[in-house]
């Protein structure tokens, strides 16, 4: 039969054009987009929820990030929103070498930007006292989660947090990025591995417990919705330290006091004694005493953890830092500087230890790559609940000036209905978790 040369082509030919397009499909992404190009599809969408000082910081370190991209932002302040997006449009404006970019959606309230069915992720960089409701609700949205340390203000809410994030089968990395730097990380191999002996005692220098709400009363600005920001709470008086504006010298208060922060107990506890949580191998568990200074025999908050370790809250000299006590040594670190006794130890950790700890080089690149792998970042949920438990459990020691034995497993106080009453705290209807 005769062929028709304008509408066939030989076998060869068929083949030829095949290999052609076959090469045109598998070529490097970066051939196709530049050196450096992620496509769409690999790229994490991400919401902020919270667009104040931290926000904006938090901002810093996700932009440059190729894996991920900021598509929305909220907050119940509209000019922090719309500052926060215009950042965002900025940089990728002059990323992408375009006059004009718009990529950042504004929302005022942070469901209207978990309805958004394209944000993998959110980011949230609320107060404490919104923690709970969010990650909750961001979990069953099916978002991932980075949530801002302390993880929860109180315990029932950090253990509801675990249980949303492991029902939804979310990722979630709590804030905690100093598990992300060298200094901490080879602190918690040097007390691993015995580098230092059998601890007989760690010192942890922070701040102390909130104090009850007492800001004057002012006006609450025209584009701030204060109903909004209280949430979960029940009113207090507006004050602009609790939420200053962009640009304010000093940074939100609202840690300081009683039903939205845990004091620095919690702001650089969940720091602080998140590394000694970590240097002890203690992720899932914690202390099982916990005795207030009382002036006389006690002169420093103390815990003991089961294994006979003892912790202190004490100002030892150094800001906002720990010190490790072993039978063969000491140890004292801070961000960017870790000081050991003997002086060698640290070039001990170039051998081959038994012991060794989850190595993150940098925090928010750590929980992308967990997000898409699906896999536990350095920092998961039930880490950052446990690490925030440990300062909550301070903070019921402070209020009630009595010694507590506390259950990790059942997560109870032994015979103290008081204590166990602050384990969890009033929130409205709406937002209850």
């Amino acid at each position: 039969m005769m062929k028709n040369s304008k509408n066939t082509i030989s076998r060869r030919q068929f083949v030829s054009n095949a290999a052609a397009l076959s090469a045109f499909l598998i070529l490097p992404r970066h051939v196709l987009g530049g050196r450096g190009y992620t496509a769409p599809s690999d790229q994490v969408s991400l919401g902020f929820i919270g667009a104040g000082r931290q926000g904006l910081s938090l901002q810093k370190s996700f932009l440059p990030q190729e894996q991920a991209k900021i598509v929305a932002a909220c907050d119940v302040y509209d000019s922090k929103t719309a500052h926060f997006c215009k950042q965002v449009d900025a940089y990728y404006a002059a990323r992408s070498g375009q006059s004009a970019y718009k990529a950042c959606a504004p929302f005022h309230h942070f469901t209207e930007l978990l309805d958004r069915k394209d944000i993998d992720a959110v980011v949230i960089a609320t107060p404490d006292h919104w923690h709970a409701a969010m990650v909750v609700r961001a979990a069953a949205a099916g978002k991932d989660i980075y949530c801002e340390k302390p993880l929860s203000l109180t315990i029932a809410e950090g253990r509801a947090m675990v249980n949303a994030v492991a029902k939804h089968k979310r990722v979630l990395q709590t804030g905690s990025m100093q598990r992300s730097r060298p200094e901490f990380r080879q602190t918690a191999e040097l007390v691993r591995n015995g580098l230092i002996g059998d601890i007989k005692n760690i010192k942890v220098s922070i701040g102390g417990p909130p104090v009850p709400y007492n800001l004057p009363e002012e006006t609450v600005p025209a584009d701030l919705d204060w109903p909004l920001w209280l949430g979960p709470n029940d009113y207090v008086h507006y004050n602009h330290q609790l939420n200053p504006v962009i640009g304010d010298s000093i940074w939100g208060r609202w840690r300081d006091f009683k039903g939205l922060g845990g004091g620095d107990i919690t702001d650089w506890g969940a720091h602080m004694f998140d590394i000694v949580q970590w240097a002890l191998d203690m992720d899932h568990s914690g202390p099982v005493e916990i005795t207030p200074p009382n002036g006389k025999d006690v002169q420093h908050l103390t815990m003991r953890y089961a294994n006979g370790v003892v912790m202190t809250h004490e100002d030892f000299g150094k800001k906002h830092a720990i010190q490790f006590n072993g039978t063969a040594g000491t140890i004292e670190v801070q961000r960017g500087k870790l000081v050991t006794q003997p002086e060698n130890l640290i070039a001990q950790l170039s051998g081959n230890l038994p012991k060794r700890v989850y190595h993150s080089d940098h925090h928010h690149a750590d929980f992308l790559q967990a997000v898409k792998k699906r896999s536990k970042p350095v920092a998961d949920v039930e880490t950052g609940h446990r690490s925030a438990t440990v300062g909550n459990l301070a903070n019921i020691a402070f209020e009630l000036g009595t010694p507590l034995r506390w259950d990790p497993e059942k997560e109870r106080f032994e015979n103290n209905n008081a204590a166990n009453g602050l384990l969890s705290r009033k929130m409205k209807a709406d937002w209850a978790v």
